[in-house]
């Protein structure tokens, strides 16, 4: 029994280790790109995330031949699946928040929960709780009550938001999939998509971002300062790349989409902290509170028997054995 105990632990431990990695580091990366665009006026968004991912390649080359990193085999048709859905969720987010209303962008940030909990139905085979079902709704309430304020819709805009919540939903139960089926680490798997996306963005970035906002990245009268940020916002994006793999690795999209609502609730409170409390009323409060009291319904309701299973279980005899040596995606078959 204690044996056990002591595996339940630690595994608790390095979920929390990597859910507040994740956390540091995605809401570090908003603070700086904020004042990267906002002050300096970098407001070349797909070209910066092409910066990133150049960013990781250039950190997953460094662990390879250190020897960090081992050798894995990723196909070539699945790998070029899971960029079209990154660089369609990247560059449907920036085009949707660009055409549509902040409200109606962040509803349909919050629809990429239930995107996501029906992708699991139709391939994993999962089956939630009515408690699971209900706290995702208390979440997706306080969240909403948090952050959506004027609501206005087009039909352009409407599409790219159709386009962005999908493929983010997609991309992220990618994440999932390809770690459990090609027994992929995060690392592993990093290795694999951060050189196509960062090729990809890089070559594609500058054209869409003039598209966007008619202006032309080798035209921008870069500083010393501004130099300093897009450096400071690479190196924070390779651990965002990172912990996202991990996290969604170690937990699922829903969960992750679920608990990356804390972050939303803590770019707030940070801001009221950073710029004063003009936004700080009754009804944001009280959002944050039903969303915090959602998450903790979830994680409570999604942990017991029944609470989010598959249909069907497989026997603990017919895993590959293979599987044991990734403390990153165990435990996935049966309870998740």
């Amino acid at each position: 029994m204690a044996p056990s105990s002591s595996k339940a632990d630690k595994k608790g431990a390095a979920d929390a280790a990597a859910w507040m990695f994740n956390v540091v580091t995605s809401v570090g990366i908003i603070i700086v790109n904020k004042a990267l665009m906002a002050t300096y006026g970098f407001s070349y968004a797909t070209t910066l995330t092409g910066m990133h991912f150049a960013t990781t390649t250039l950190m997953t080359g460094v662990l390879r031949w250190l020897g960090y990193i081992q050798a894995s085999h990723l196909p070539f048709p699945e790998l070029l699946k899971f960029v079209l859905f990154a660089n369609f969720s990247i560059v449907g987010m920036n085009v949707s928040l660009m055409w549509n209303s902040v409200g109606f962008y962040q509803i349909a940030k919050l629809t990429m929960i239930p995107v996501s909990c029906l992708l699991e139905v139709l391939f994993d085979k999962i089956r939630y709780s009515r408690d699971t079902k209900l706290s995702i709704g208390v979440v997706l309430l306080g969240v909403g009550v948090c952050t959506v304020t004027d609501v206005s819709v087009n039909a352009k805009g409407f599409i790219a938001a159709f386009i962005a919540v999908w493929s983010t939903s997609l991309q992220q139960y990618y994440v999932h999939y390809l770690q459990r089926k090609y027994s992929l680490n995060s690392f592993n798997l990093l290795g694999h998509t951060a050189p196509a996306q960062a090729a990809t963005l890089l070559l594609l970035g500058p054209l869409l971002d003039y598209w966007l906002t008619n202006k032309r990245i080798d035209t921008y009268d870069y500083s010393a300062v501004s130099v300093m940020f897009i450096v400071v916002s690479c190196t924070i994006a390779v651990g965002t790349n990172l912990s996202q793999f991990i996290c969604i690795g170690r937990f699922t999209a829903v969960t992750f989409q679920v608990l990356g609502h804390m972050k939303t609730i803590l770019v707030l409170i940070m801001g009221f902290f950073f710029f004063g409390k003009d936004g700080l009323n009754l009804h944001v409060v009280l959002g944050m509170i039903i969303a915090v009291v959602g998450m903790i319904w979830y994680g409570n309701a999604s942990s017991k028997p029944g609470g989010k299973e598959r249909w069907s279980l497989s026997l603990p005899t017919s895993r590959p054995q293979k599987q044991s040596n990734l403390s990153e995606s165990d435990e996935h078959d049966g309870k998740v």
